[in-house]
């Protein structure tokens, strides 16, 4: 099957749940090493330096190549396949899946105490994707997803549910699927063949990271995508009763479920406040101030297509156009704009895109949130509130984001107190071996 930057492809409904995979006839006390010794093809065995296993043994993901010693096996493993990761004594702690062109050269699957407990998906990626997704649903499950007044939300969330590099987010009968990890482009199919058979889903759109991918040796940039009659170009979903367009054009995955919580969270404390709503996407926040009650509601944002398809989702939700407005516009020239006019607002949000992507970027990061917090400060009235987000792990993970934000308040005589601290909503799992994962920040301050 052609690979595809938004690829649509209709997928049979299944009217019963993926099965908890059977464990096959090995004793419960095997370990990877006899499993090992069962392939005929053989395993290699990627070796740890001294001093680096305790970090994989508590679960760390992913295996750099500063940390490797050796390799075993002739011939050596090629990219995609599953080999062991050993402690210097030669002795198993784990096993993943190998990459020659990655920095991260081996993606941990399955720890040596796991596949000692339960052997059926050990060194066997298909039963162990079938294994970790259907736990996956089980998890939302029992934190209400879907709900009657919820159908999009993150049912696979990478490291956080232990699929490194696979990110799997529900909009109603629709799954998008996207790719940053060279196995996860082996295993394609498979993947697609285990959540089509999910309960309700009848489309499964795949999108590669191009960028990220080219760092794990894997080129996409020539494949185009493909038009068929059954492509979709957008879905209507719901998030606490608020219905949203969602296009498949857009940004991620097509929409932001990490907000969730937090959106609802500023729909319950807007009741007649005039909100500002930065960065607005397609509505997001925008639209929960409208549906809690605001007086009016302002969004900005420089993307069209965003755009429309906020001004779609007013009338979706049957709000009052009057009420809520769409501007097209830089934010910061905007933010500059509103300043010299002295325009204030109750309550400002804002989101703005990912300005760290990387840790070498941070100190030029650190300037841009700064300056564009203080014009925002500007535009939150006096004893006003201003939630602002940073989705730059780099940000979240560096604990700087407070410091910035008081020396934004700092630039422009502001004083700011923080009410609330929040992250990515509940269905965004973080492994706290791999705190890379925990990169939103969502604070909102009172401005004095």
């Amino acid at each position: 099957m052609t690979a595809s930057y938004s690829m649509v492809l209709p997928a049979a409904r299944v009217f019963k749940c993926l099965s908890v995979p059977s464990s096959p006839a090995i004793s419960a006390t095997t370990t990877l090493q006899e499993i090992a010794s069962y392939h005929q093809k053989g395993i290699a065995k990627v070796v740890l330096k001294k001093g680096k296993t305790q970090l994989f043994r508590n679960g760390s993901p992913m295996v750099y190549s500063r940390a490797v010693d050796r390799i075993i096996g002739r011939p050596p493993p090629k990219t995609g396949d599953v080999v062991l990761v050993a402690d210097g004594t030669e002795k198993p702690i784990g096993w993943g899946v190998f990459n020659s062109s990655s920095m991260f050269c081996v993606r941990l699957m399955q720890l040596e105490e796991e596949a000692t407990r339960d052997p059926s998906c050990a060194l066997n990626v298909e039963k162990l994707l079938e294994a970790r997704i259907y736990a996956a649903i089980q998890l939302r499950r029992s934190l209400g997803l879907p709900s009657a007044n919820t159908n999009a939300y993150r049912l696979v969330n990478s490291e956080g549910d232990r699929l490194s590099g696979l990110i799997v987010d529900i909009f109603g009968d629709l799954a998008v699927i996207a790719s940053s990890a060279a196995w996860v482009e082996k295993y394609k199919t498979q993947i697609q063949a285990c959540i089509s058979r999910i309960d309700g889903i009848n489309y499964i759109s795949w999108r590669p990271s191009i960028e990220i991918l080219k760092e794990e040796g894997v080129y996409l940039s020539n494949f185009k995508e493909l038009h068929s009659q059954t492509s979709l170009q957008r879905v209507k979903v719901m998030e606490n009763g608020i219905s949203y367009f969602i296009s498949l054009e857009g940004q991620k995955t097509g929409f932001y479920a990490d907000q969730r919580e937090n959106r609802h969270f500023i729909s319950t404390i807007v009741d007649d406040q005039r909100v500002l709503d930065m960065y607005c996407y397609s509505g997001g926040f925008a639209l929960n101030a409208a549906c809690g009650g605001a007086r009016n509601v302002t969004g900005v944002d420089s993307s069209l297509l965003a755009l429309d398809l906020a001004k779609e989702n007013v009338v979706l939700n049957n709000l009052d156009p009057g009420k809520v407005s769409f501007l097209r516009c830089d934010a910061a020239d905007f933010m500059k704009d509103a300043v010299s006019k002295n325009e204030t607002w109750d309550i400002v949000i804002m989101d703005p895109p990912k300005l760290a992507p990387r840790r070498k970027v941070l100190q030029n990061a650190y300037g841009m949130y700064r300056n564009l917090n203080s014009l925002a400060m500007l535009l939150t009235k006096q004893g006003g509130l201003l939630m602002t987000c940073s989705c730059s792990g780099a940000m979240t993970r560096s604990g700087m984001f407070l410091n910035v934000l008081q020396a934004a308040a700092s630039n422009v005589g502001r004083k700011v107190t923080v009410l609330r601290q929040a992250g990515a909503a509940c269905d965004h799992p973080i492994d706290p071996s791999y705190p890379e994962g925990a990169y939103l920040s969502n604070i909102l301050l009172r401005v004095l």
